[in-house]
């Protein structure tokens, strides 16, 4: 069965707790580990930061789209802005590197996203935004399958 949910908000550092939320009550049918669950809750959490921080620049505008897919056991992610873009992205997913020190930015986003999920693909254009797609098998379903 596939199931899918989409969201779209302002962004605002106060909708990420939002944002988090809403993606984990849509994943928990699933039926995750905590473990598992607490990894979803973060990545978004770090790429929705990234698009308030980093592609809007912290200004208040634009949107933040989010669309989540359950199938199979699989969640995948669509994380998307229509801020900067990213110039480097190879830089970018360098363990540490941030454009915003001045901000305490531990520049942990991308190593983070990747360690805790299956897939990550990132898309973006200087000028047009960056989508983040991440997908991640739970395991109950990796175990049935065996």
């Amino acid at each position: 069965m596939t199931n899918e949910m989409s969201l779209a908000f302002s962004a605002l550092g106060e909708n990420e707790s939002f944002a988090r939320v809403a993606v984990a009550a849509f994943v928990a049918q699933l039926d995750p580990t905590l473990d598992e669950l607490t990894e979803i809750k973060t990545v978004v959490s770090e790429a929705v930061t990234n698009c308030i921080i980093h592609g809007y620049e912290n200004s208040g505008t634009g949107k933040v789209e989010i669309n989540v897919k359950l199938e199979d056991g699989t969640v995948s992610l669509r994380i998307h802005d229509d801020g900067i873009g990213i110039g480097d992205v190879e830089q970018a997913k360098q363990p540490l590197f941030t454009t915003k020190p001045e901000l305490e930015r531990s520049g942990m986003g991308f190593t983070i996203m990747e360690n805790f999920m299956d897939h990550v693909a990132i898309e973006t254009e200087v000028g047009k935004g960056t989508t983040i797609l991440m997908t991640k098998e739970v395991s109950h379903n990796r175990a049935a399958c065996k």
